[in-house]
Parts: C-alpha cells; sequence; structure tokens
C-alpha cells in the first residue's frame, strides 16, 4: 500500500509488545496496520511463543505470528523471558526491553494495559514496559552502556480485553475506519487459525472497534490509554473530541 499525502516516512518506528503471539494482532493490529500505511516502520516484540495456550503449539504460533506480522507490513521477533503463563516483574527482565529500546529507537511504544483483570502476563509486561522506557534513557546503566541512551515520545497502553480497559485513564481513539486498514487488520487477526478453534476473536475486536467508532462518528476506532499526558506545540495540533452521541 504506497503512503498517502499525509505520510511520514522519516518518523520514528512504532514499536509494539505483546505477551503472546496474537496479542498484537488482537489488541492493536488496526494500528499498526494504519501506521505502516502511512509509512513508518513497525517493530513487533513477542514474549513468548504460546505454549501454555489451550490450542495450537508453539511452532504454529510462532508461524501464525510471522504471517500477521507480514500483513501489517510490520517486522517481527521473539524473546524468551520466563515463558507463557509464567512472566514475573524483574529488573533483569526491564533492562533486556531497554535493550531492544536502544536498538530499535522508536518514536512511540505499544504495550498491553496494567490493569490486572486480565492475563497476567499481558499487566506484568505492561509494567517490564514501563519501566524499560524509563531505563533506556539512563546513561550509567553498565548492562547498556554499548548502546546509546534513547528517549521515546510517548508509551501508549492497549487493552487486549475490554475488561484490559483502565477506568482511570482517558482514552484517545485512533480511527482505523479505511476498508483496507480494515481489511489488512481482519486478515491478520484471523492469520491466528488456532486461536479461533474456542471463539471468534476477531470478531469482538472489530465489535469494539465498530463501538468506538459509533461512539466517535467514524466507522471503526481503537482506544490507546497514555502513560503520560501528551504535549502539544498548539491547540492547532488537536483534533476533534470523539463525543457523537
Amino acid at each position: 500500500m504506497k503512503p498517502t499525502p499525509t505520510s511520514q516516512p522519516d518518523a520514528e518506528p512504532l514499536l509494539v509488545f505483546g505477551a503472546h503471539p496474537d496479542d498484537i494482532e488482537f489488541g492493536c493490529g488496526g494500528i499498526v496496520a494504519k501506521e505502516t500505511s502511512l509509512g513508518r516502520k513497525a517493530h513487533l516484540v513477542v514474549c513468548s511463543r504460546g505454549e501454555a495456550g489451550s490450542n495450537g503449539t508453539p511452532e504454529q504460533r510462532v508461524a501464525e505470528a510471522q504471517k500477521a506480522a507480514e500483513g501489517l507490513g510490520a517486522s517481527i521477533e521473539f524473546i524468551e523471558l520466563d515463558g507463557d503463563a509464567r512472566l514475573e516483574v524483574k529488573a533483569g527482565h526491564a533492562i533486556k526491553l531497554a535493550r531492544i529500546l536502544r536498538r530499535v529507537k522508536p518514536g512511540i511504544v505499544l504495550a498491553p494495559t496494567l490493569v490486572e483483570n486480565q492475563h497476567p502476563d499481558h499487566w506484568r509486561l505492561g509494567k517490564l514496559v514501563r519501566d524499560a522506557s524509563r531505563l533506556a534513557r539512563f546513561g550509567g546503566l553498565a548492562e547498556l552502556r554499548e548502546l546509546a541512551p534513547h528517549a521515546i515520545g510517548q508509551l501508549l497502553f492497549y487493552a487486549v480485553t475490554p475488561e484490559a480497559e483502565p477506568s482511570d485513564i482517558s482514552p484517545f481513539l485512533v480511527d482505523v475506519s479505511a476498508p483496507e486498514i480494515i481489511a489488512t487488520w481482519t486478515a491478520a487477526m484471523e492469520a491466528h487459525a488456532s486461536q479461533m478453534v474456542t471463539r471468534n476473536y476477531s470478531e469482538l475486536q472489530l465489535t469494539r472497534a465498530r463501538a468506538n467508532g459509533l461512539r466517535a462518528g467514524v466507522g471503526h476506532a481503537i482506544a490507546l490509554f497514555p502513560n503520560d499526558p501528551p504535549l502539544i506545540g498548539s491547540l492547532a495540533q488537536l483534533g476533534r473530541g470523539a463525543r457523537r452521541f
């Protein structure tokens, strides 16, 4: 897909973390599809191979994630932490993730929300990414000295499930209504065929996005929850409010 006139191909990359091979696609795949369509590079980091899942072998799930990432126009890597359903919040893990931030040098980072009423790997990874975003800035950390410090622009959280949406953070909505974006996102979700055996996850996520879109007066939208208040240069940079009812 060719970038539109509003593309920013020179923008710093988008870096997205997921605890399991399908989290990114289900939670914010439409946003990844939109950003890459506009010319931004996107890199996905998956922190397990889904080995504790009810369906699909680790090998199958890795292949599904690689297919989905290719469809989204993103690169992907898998890293080893504690394993699926065993993730713990450790300084060593945060440093490992900080190393990735220094290597990729993203402008925006996406991670699962910190709400605990979801898969424990999700919120624990969110905390680790938040810590890593700070550690990546510090010049004196011995384990990272061979890589230049890097400060990201924004850390934003995505909710894999409705229950994971924070009640104490006002989200902003990303318009993903374009038919080609919806088609790309849907294909990326459906690439995880092993996970569709018991639940139609793609229908759930598209329905959530449709509800957000109706709320905002667009076709589909995905909510992101900022870790810090966004800083703007002037009010001219603000889009319109989402309230349409």
